[in-house]
């Protein structure tokens, strides 16, 4: 899978715990095409996390000619590691009885993600659990705590 050359030694870690809680992933599948500002969703009838690494790409005009401009590379890489966080809360979620997680609710969504968030609950129609996924997509060592207080 392709979008695996973008991550940190963190998200592998998450997509490891993902797949010990009984999740897959997969990478540019027909979900994908449901728009290009979609990097990643939870199939959760098929227990799959999906990358849409293209969708990636092609907002950051990742190409191959341009893969050694660092800058891009790194926004292409921001985008799909997000994605894996975010839907990684879900499946922290789905492990809890599809239940939103118990997080500090100190913790608050950064307004830049309003946009992204209408979008993304016009898919899964759950605003509180996309809310809760925002959140916490910037946080990947409380991903990490959720995943193991809730599915391992």
């Amino acid at each position: 899978m392709e979008f695996i050359e973008f991550l940190d030694r963190t998200e592998i870690e998450i997509i490891k715990m993902v797949e010990k809680a009984g999740y897959k992933t997969a990478e540019n599948t027909k979900l994908c095409s449901a728009g290009e500002n979609y990097v990643g969703f939870l199939n959760r009838r098929k227990k799959e996390i999906i990358i849409c690494t293209k969708n990636a790409k092609k907002r950051e005009q990742y190409t191959l000619l341009r893969k050694k401009d660092k800058d891009i590379f790194e926004r292409t890489a921001l985008h799909i590691k997000k994605a894996i966080r975010h839907e990684a809360v879900h499946v922290a979620q789905e492990c809890n009885n599809g239940n939103l997680l118990k997080i500090d609710r100190k913790l608050s969504m950064n307004p830049a993600k309003i946009n992204s968030l209408k979008g993304s609950t016009r898919i899964s129609g759950e605003e509180e659990k996309e809310i809760q996924a925002y959140i916490l997509e910037d946080k990947p060592r409380l991903i990490k705590n959720e995943l193991r207080k809730y599915c391992l």
